[in-house]
């Protein structure tokens, strides 16, 4: 895991924050976990794929997350309900499509996935790399960004898939048949 790779993540949490709860959020320690394990209540799941991948992860405590819904949705507070959900889980593919825009202007080009909800304190989330974690303070509470991705490794020469890409396929490899199945009476 670079540094390089949560750093666009860091600036988009904090761009997008600042837009949506109309404050600005201080950056905390940067830190490493070997998995990424939150202990907070809401999180958000985006996974990351291209030139680089892995995933996103920004947990929140439910009294954090039920704020920033509200002022995303210019309400007063509310429960965290389903509308709250929606807002959140958006909060976080507005944060990841910004960094990753960011990641591509680096040369990192890559897509993210529909956003993921957990909502469970002590929830843990496998990675295949270590996480770098840097917590967001804002007015509403804190917000931490996991990122835990990794350069892409480039297909062999020779690998399977490239060898069979565009390779006729001859009878003899497809579907056998047996005579009269498959077929409409009277055909």
């Amino acid at each position: 895991m670079k540094a390089e790779f949560i750093n666009p993540f860091v600036t988009a949490g904090m761009k997008v924050l600042e837009s949506v709860i109309d404050s600005r959020p201080e950056p905390g320690q940067l830190a490493v976990r070997s998995a990424t394990f939150t202990t907070q209540q809401v999180s958000i799941v985006i996974g990351v794929t291209g030139a680089v991948q892995g995933q996103a992860v920004y947990g929140m405590s439910l009294v954090t997350a039920t704020k920033v819904a509200a002022a995303m949705s210019s309400m007063p507070a509310m429960a965290f309900d389903e509308m709250a959900s929606s807002a959140i889980a958006e909060l976080g593919n507005m944060i990841s499509g910004h960094a990753t825009t960011l990641l591509s202007e680096a040369g990192y080009e890559c897509q993210i996935t529909p956003p993921t909800l957990v909502r469970g304190a002590d929830v843990e989330i496998a990675t295949a790399t270590p996480a770098l974690v840097v917590p967001l303070y804002t007015d509403f509470g804190k917000m931490e960004i996991n990122v835990a991705l990794e350069k892409a490794e480039a297909p062999s020469e020779g690998s399977p898939a490239e060898e069979t890409e565009g390779a006729p396929v001859s009878a003899e490899e497809g579907p056998a048949e047996e005579a009269g199945e498959d077929r409409e009476p009277g055909a």
